[in-house]
């Protein structure tokens, strides 16, 4: 089942944008009177159907809709420390995406080997993994920002835990989350977090933790780290 991507939604109207509009109607071929499914991006999930099959603005009357399609009791603020790669951090957040994450923050740390992303193409990666998946709500994207900053602004979320490789971790990452609560994982580059980021990120409520044995990529990592927490709140 295709699924599309709409937030022009008025009353009953919805209308989709010219890019979906143009896999909708000259690529998938569908005509008036056809019913698809889209989502807002905002846990709306939606059947509709269509009225006007224009190439550049299809417009949909909505059959149905669902709000808050999926939602869980747990949110996942995933804050990596970007690739050399791109390609590397695009595909985790590809994944991450599928197998549910709320938000994700690029943090500039000391060993940072990646210091700018374009937002836009990120979005387009986590829009695309979202529609493939049936997910109703995309992932909030921030903009990059540095480690110091980051630990300052106000962290929501309940549970704090940091992926280090040094001493005085707590234990595993499962054994220090408490299931149903906000979490917020920090995930450091290929080189881990130093020993003055560790202690930085203890001082503002972040515990150290584990993720297991041996050394991973910093993409590997943020995914099991992602991954643990849905294992533990099923």
């Amino acid at each position: 089942m295709n699924i599309f991507f709409c937030d022009q939604i008025s009353g009953e109207i919805a209308t989709l944008t010219e890019e979906e509009s143009r896999h909708c109607i000259q690529v998938l071929r569908h005509k008036e009177g056809d019913e698809i499914h889209f989502i807002d991006g905002k846990g709306g999930w939606y059947r509709g159907s269509i009225i006007e099959a224009h190439k550049k603005h299809c417009q949909l009357r909505i059959v149905s809709a669902e709000q808050d399609f999926g939602k869980r009791s747990y949110s996942i603020h995933l804050a990596v420390a970007p690739t050399k790669n791109i390609n590397r951090m695009e595909w985790l957040l590809e994944k991450a995406t599928e197998i549910g994450l709320d938000t994700f923050t690029p943090i500039l740390s000391s060993h940072s080997e990646r210091r700018v992303i374009k937002p836009q193409r990120l979005e387009k990666i986590v829009l695309s993994a979202a529609k493939q998946s049936g997910k109703a709500f995309l992932p909030d994207i921030r903009p990059m920002v540095t480690f110091d900053k980051f630990l300052k602004a106000p962290i929501p979320e309940e549970g704090k835990f940091m992926a280090y490789l040094g001493e005085d971790v707590n234990g595993l990452l499962k054994q220090n989350y408490q299931s149903k609560s906000d979490v917020c994982l920090l995930i450091g580059p290929e080189g881990g977090f130093s020993v003055q980021e560790a202690t930085a990120a203890n001082a503002a409520g972040f515990k150290l933790v584990s993720l297991g044995e041996g050394r991973l990529r910093t993409e590997t990592a943020a995914l099991m780290a992602c991954h643990t927490i849905h294992l533990l709140n099923s």
